[in-house]
Parts: structure tokens; C-alpha cells; sequence
């Protein structure tokens, strides 16, 4: 079978018997009426979309709780498009990548169009101009809202929209800012834009950016004041905050293999002109979370029919805190400069590693949970409990250490700094922490692109790799008598850590730490299980 249209009619009984579940509905009957009255349109046509939102929308699609589909748009990577959704008549076989080994099958097909950016302008102005759409959802990454660069002056492509204005927009953020202008004049009719990244009030990051775009066009005469106002007023124009978790890893390839022995044929990933590794195929966990600030002027689909969390966006903060700073994200990062080290590729290997285990164990339950952000809407423990037990050591989820310590001093502010602080708000001992003074002494050794054995190592990228490597000159993996206190320079720097470590017990702790890993072969691997080997909690089963 080939994935397409015809296929899954003409050859359903072959698809249901290699295992695969076939859409509920007519999709004929509701891309015709998405066509004329679109409800729904999303940018940023990768898996994450394709893996999970698109599927919420199947799930209310099947149900008969909603009646159209959505229209998905890429303003950067149009080889997608291009090579992954016109080929396969814009259906996705999602593989769910069970904790027991199995997988689980579903052709997603509620996306019933899909559009370039650049050559697709006019369609996109015309499903903006609809009074019946309902929201315009982003899942671009971080870096698609921003407008600036690290030294802070505009991208070209961001200063090239402001100064064309509206005609031909480039950036992401100039196309919606079109697409708003577009419906403001239209009748300014009301609309709702979600960001659903991955990242910290991602609806505020994606506000700002329009209305940085949207001020631009108001004071070079493209669009008058009462554009900007449209675009400012929440009550038309919203920008819903929300928390997403779900990890769609790049297609792997026993994935593929397992499809190609069933009969499922031209599964093969590409490699776009952008660099995307992707497939027509989506492999992904089965444990998702979206949770949804429920601020939509111009009404919504149920998406708390499809298991999506609809609250206010106080409890979206704190869900997306809960995660960043206790329950996952610190995980992610502590285990992955180790991982590196010891010579791991793989994280769900990692999690057969009891050192390492003990490691996250402590952080999260012993260190985080006393000082965790609740929701109210989920349980921190039992979130927790998912992501050491069924998460992290699912065999199928082929994510890699090295690619989780990209970008790591981006992040130490808000994965352990935010811990630090709040035991510091709470007059709690910070001289009980080991876990964390462990995470960011093995971080410093890791910058040192030496692995635990003394061979030479790749450090993944990171803006301040250069300059923290600088810093720890003269420091030689094997030879701890090479410190001479080259970490208090680094420690003190509050923009990295949240706070000036220097200032509190930790930072003797860390060198401590750092110190003992310098040590020699091994001195890792024997820091890590000395400091960790009397916490019965963190030792057991």
C-alpha cells in the first residue's frame, strides 16, 4: 500500500490488517467544506503538529464534534509541503511508540490543505478574511517568533518586512501580522492566535512579535492606528498562552522497517533544503499534554473533547513551570551531560545506567518536589512518576543525549536556577542539594570535550560554549591539580543561573564536585555513584 487518498479507500482491509487505523469520517465532505469555510489554519507543518495537533482534531473529526479540518501553512520550510504532504494527499501515519515495545497505528487525516507561504499568500488572505475562522496556531519553534538577533538589532528578514510592509511578507511573524490586516479590513473580525511551542509564554513571545510588526506598518503608513488597536484589543485579537508536551523524535528507522514488512511501501524519510530530517510518517510517545489558555473571541473547537486541558492562563504557567523547572526538563538536561560522558547515545540506555537513574530520581522527587509548582489540573508526582518510569526509558523513543545538551546554558537558569531560588525564598537548606550542584559540576566537565575515559569529545552547540570553554583554560581532564578556582567566575554570573552562585553554599559544593570528576578515568563515573550511593530513595527499584 502507498499512503494516498485511493489507498486507504480502495485497499482498507489490507490497511486495517497491517494493523493501521483508518479516519472516521467523510474527509471529502469536510475538506469541501473547509475549502469554503475554513475554521482552523496552523503554521509550522513539522511532526510536532502532524503527531499530536492535527490528531486532536481527528479525534473530535471522528466523533462528529467538528465538521472540517484544518488548513496547514509553512512560511520557512516549503520542501515539506513540497515532498511530505502533496505526494501523500496531506495524510500522516502516525506511530505511537508504546512503552512495552509495541506500536500503535492511525492515518491522520484531518489536515484537508496544505499551503506554501511564499507562493500561497493570496489563499492564506482569503481564509483570513473568513468571519467564521476561529484560530491561527503556531508551532514554529522558539526562534520563529523572534525578530531580533543575539546583539539585538533586527534579522534582515524581520527589518526587510517592516520596511515593505504587508504585500510580501517573508518572516512568520510579518505573515501574520498580514493575515491579521488582512481580517482587520475584511470587518475586524475577531480571532484567536495560539502559540502551541514549546517554550515559556509562548502566547505573550507571539503577541509581542506582532504587535512589534503591526506598530512598524502603522508608523511607515502601511496600516493606520486603528489596526494597531484591533491587534492590542484581546477581546478581538487574542493570544492564548498554553503548555505543550509530547516528544516527536526525527523517523526512526526500525519505525520505517517495521512499516516497509507490513506492506506499507515509499515510508523512506527526506532531508529537506532546510535541513528537516522528515517522513511521511510521524513516530512519537504516547503521553501528550496540552494545556490551553481558554481565550477564543471568536469561538473554538471542543478541544477538551480530545483530551486538551482549556483553563486560565495563570494555570498554563503553572503547568509549563511545573515541567520546565521539576518534573522533566531538569531530567532531560542532568542526564544528558553525564550521558555524553559516559558514552551514551541513547536515553532510554541511559535509564539502565542505576547512577544515572539515581541522579534524576534525587532531582526530582527528593529536590524538585518540595518546592514544585501545581497546577491544580495535573498531578506533579504522577507526572513525574510518567516521565522516570514510562517515559524516558521507552526503547522506541530515539532521542539522544548529545541532542538535549544543545544549548544548555539557556538553559540551567530556569531547569535548576528556579529550584534554587525558590529553596531560597523558603529558607530551605540549600546545603541538602546534591542532585543540582552534581547537574551543573557535570555540565562544567562536560564543557571540557573530554569524556569520562579521557578521550576527546564533541560539545553540542551552545552560544556560550566559546566563551565558558575560555574561562575554564587550564583546567585538564586527569589532572585536578589544573583548577585553581576557574569556576567562581562563571558561578557568580546570575544571567545563566538565576542567581550569583558564588553568594550561596552551592558553589563550593559544585567545585567540590568538579573537582573530584577531574580526577582521572572513571572519576565520573565514581563521582556521581559516591555522591548518590547512600540514597536508599534514589537506589530503589
Amino acid at each position: 500500500m502507498k499512503l494516498n487518498e485511493r489507498s486507504v479507500a480502495a485497499e482498507a482491509a489490507a490497511w486495517e490488517a497491517a494493523g493501521v487505523k483508518l479516519p472516521g469520517f467523510d474527509r471529502a465532505a469536510a475538506a469541501a467544506r473547509t475549502r469554503e469555510h475554513p475554521v482552523w489554519l496552523h503554521f509550522g507543518a513539522g511532526n510536532i503538529f502532524r503527531g499530536f495537533i492535527a490528531a486532536l482534531q481527528q479525534r473530535l473529526l471522528n466523533a462528529g464534534l467538528a465538521g472540517r479540518g484544518i488548513v496547514a501553512a509553512d512560511t520557512f520550510d516549503f520542501d515539506i509541503i513540497d515532498k511530505i504532504y502533496a505526494p501523500f494527499d496531506n495524510l500522516t501515519l502516525n506511530v505511537t511508540l508504546n512503552p512495552d515495545g509495541t506500536t500503535s497505528r492511525e492515518i491522520v487525516a484531518s489536515v484537508t490543505e496544505a499551503v506554501r507561504a511564499d507562493t500561497g499568500m493570496e489563499r492564506l488572505r482569503e481564509i483570513a478574511r473568513d468571519p467564521g475562522l476561529q484560530l491561527i496556531s503556531f508551532t514554529i519553534t522558539e526562534k520563529g517568533y523572534a525578530l531580533t538577533g543575539p546583539d539585538g538589532a533586527l534579522t534582515p528578514l524581520a527589518a526587510s518586512d517592516m520596511e515593505k510592509g504587508p504585500a510580501a511578507p517573508r518572516h512568520a511573524m510579518g505573515v501574520a501580522a498580514a493575515l491579521l490586516l488582512e481580517r482587520f479590513n475584511a470587518g475586524a473580525y475577531p480571532l484567536a492566535l495560539v502559540s502551541m511551542d514549546n517554550c515559556s509564554h509562548n502566547g505573550e513571545k507571539l503577541r509581542g512579535s506582532v504587535l512589534a510588526v503591526a506598530r512598524a506598518w502603522v508608523e511607515r503608513g502601511f496600516a493606520g492606528q486603528a489596526f494597531l488597536d484591533y491587534v492590542s484589543d484581546e477581546a478581538k485579537a487574542a493570544f492564548p498562552w498554553s503548555m505543550i508536551d509530547k516528544i516527536t523524535p526525527r523517523p526512526d528507522k526500525s519505525v520505517e522497517a517495521s512499516l516497509l514488512a507490513d506492506g506499507i511501501r515509499d515510508m523512506a524519510p527526506i532531508v529537506t533544503s532546510r535541513g528537516t530530517y522528515i517522513a511521511p510518517f510521524v513516530n512519537a510517545e504516547r503521553p501528550e499534554y496540552l494545556v490551553v489558555e481558554d481565550r477564543f473571541p471568536n469561538g473554538r473547537p471542543p478541544l477538551e473533547r480530545a483530551g486538551v486541558y482549556m483553563t486560565d492562563r495563570e494555570t498554563v504557567n503553572r503547568a509549563e513551570r511545573m515541567k520546565v523547572t521539576t518534573c522533566l526538563n531538569p531530567l532531560h538536561t542532568a542526564m544528558s551531560v553525564y550521558g555524553c560522558m559516559l558514552g551514551y547515545t541513547r536515553i532510554c540506555e541511559e535509564m539502565r545506567d542505576g547512577d544515572i537513574v539515581a541522579l534524576i530520581k534525587r532531582l526530582g522527587y527528593v529536590e524538585g518536589l518540595p518546592v514544585v509548582t501545581d497546577p491544580g489540573i495535573l498531578d506533579p508526582r504522577s507526572f513525574l512518576d510518567q516521565v522516570v518510569t514510562e517515559r524516558l526509558p521507552n526503547p522506541f523513543m530515539p532521542d539522544a543525549p548529545q541532542r538535549i545538551a544543545t544549548d544548555t546554558s539557556q538553559k540551567v537558569g530556569i531547569r535548576f536556577g528556579e529550584t534554587v531560588k525558590s529553596y531560597i525564598a523558603q529558607g530551605r537548606d540549600l546545603g541538602g542539594l546534591t542532585a543540582i550542584p552534581l547537574a551543573l559540576a557535570g555540565w562544567m566537565r562536560y564543557l571540557l570535550a573530554v569524556d569520562d575515559e579521557l578521550r576527546p569529545m564533541p560539545v553540542s552547540d551552545d552560544p556560550l560554549r566559546e566563551e565558558l570553554q575560555a574561562k575554564l583554560a587550564g583546567v585538564v581532564p586527569g589532572r585536578p591539580e589544573t583548577y585553581t578556582g576557574q569556576l567562581r567566575d562563571i558561578l557568580s554570573n546570575a544571567a545563566v543561573f538565576g542567581t550569583d552562585l558564588t553568594a550561596t553554599p552551592l558553589a563550593d559544593r559544585i567545585e567540590t564536585y568538579f573537582i573530584s570528576e577531574l580526577g582521572g578515568p572513571g572519576a565520573v563515573r565514581r563521582t556521581l555513584h559516591d555522591a548518590l550511593k547512600e540514597d536508599p530513595i534514589c537506589r530503589c527499584k
